[in-house]
């Protein structure tokens, strides 16, 4: 296995991934803010596109935590890197920040997407 970790923003928007490489499979542990958990996690599957293109695409199931909104952020990183990387991926996702306001939830969604990036570019260095 191949572990790292990955961090991005400031603290309280601070998101972090612990991202482990299972053989061919990958595993991201992402969490952030002031009490970083376990509120929702995808399981994506590497599929040929249904437009029959040669490109290939992903299906994922998804478990959320009675009263978590992390299901879409797990969903959506998951499927993004079971097709880019045409392998099997699992994704936990946990932020919170306390009453959070719809600022504070676009600075934690931002943070997201670029340590998404940032794993994205840390598996192509890693992954043959």
């Amino acid at each position: 296995m191949i572990i790292t970790q990955i961090a991005e923003g400031q603290a309280p928007y601070v998101v972090e991934a612990i991202v482990t490489i299972c053989g061919t499979d990958i595993a991201v542990n992402i969490g952030g803010g002031l009490l970083p958990h376990i509120g929702a996690i995808a399981l994506a599957t590497p599929r040929p596109s249904i437009k029959r293109d040669g490109n290939i695409s992903a299906t994922a199931s998804v478990l959320c935590v009675s009263g978590h909104k992390e299901d879409m952020l797990a969903r959506t990183a998951a499927l993004h890197l079971a097709s880019e990387f045409n392998t099997v991926v699992l994704v936990s996702v946990g932020l919170h920040v306390d009453n959070a306001t719809s600022a504070d939830i676009k600075c934690l969604s931002t943070n997201f997407d670029i340590l998404l990036s940032r794993i994205e570019t840390w598996l192509r260095k890693h992954i043959c």
